[in-house]
């Protein structure tokens, strides 16, 4: 698993938004030059997290983004969800239904399971809130 840069870029700007969440409309360009991200690549971040619905988009002019949910009540998995192919350890979990014609003979399988299951448990519990104030939950508070 390698998060790529539009999901790294996606939490950024989710952060960007609580921290100024107070209702306000933020605009593109303001993120942008905040993140240090160009506008261009930006767009093509807050559409795919606007048609989610996880912040609110306002065009036009005094337009802009804003969180639509307390930042307690987004995870990083949900946002990196988005922006990535996939999760998964190994390229056998990257879909619902495993095709491998090993899989029932597969020595290491339950191990890929496991480690599957323990991203997304670990980054469901890490909300945006935590990012922001930077108490992001660590693997000793993990069952």
């Amino acid at each position: 698993m390698l998060i790529s840069t539009k999901g790294r870029y996606a939490l950024r700007v989710m952060i960007d938004l609580a921290k100024r969440n107070d209702g306000s409309l933020i605009r593109l360009s303001d993120i942008a030059n905040r993140e240090i991200i160009s506008e261009k690549y930006l767009e093509s971040i807050m559409a795919l997290l606007s048609r989610a619905g996880l912040v609110d988009a306002v065009r036009g002019n005094g337009g802009g983004y804003r969180l639509n949910r307390d930042p307690k009540d987004y995870n990083a998995d949900e946002i990196l969800q988005l922006t990535e192919a996939s999760l998964a350890p190994v390229s056998c979990l990257e879909t619902d239904h495993n095709v491998c014609s090993q899989k029932s003979i597969c020595k290491t399988l339950p191990m890929w399971d496991e480690l599957d299951a323990l991203i997304h448990e670990y980054l469901q519990r890490v909300s945006l809130q935590d990012l922001l104030d930077g108490t992001a939950p660590d693997h000793h508070s993990f069952h």
